[in-house]
């Protein structure tokens, strides 16, 4: 994603805004900035943040 592109809700249309919000994964939670839609909800999670911090809790599950 450019650091300029917009990025909208599919269902809402509108602008998703950076928001704290708390993910909770396989037993972990940890609170993290990402784009949100200020009308549902909805979140968008970035390639990065999958293959990044979720997949490290992932490989300390498995290693347990």
């Amino acid at each position: 994603m450019a650091e300029n592109e917009q990025m909208i809700c599919y269902r809402c249309q509108k602008e998703l805004q950076p928001a704290k919000t708390y993910l909770s994964y396989l037993g972990h939670s940890f609170f993290t900035d990402m784009l949100k839609c200020p009308e549902c909800g909805e979140v968008y999670i970035p390639e990065e943040l999958v293959k990044g911090r979720i997949a490290e809790v992932e490989m300390q599950l498995e290693d347990k």
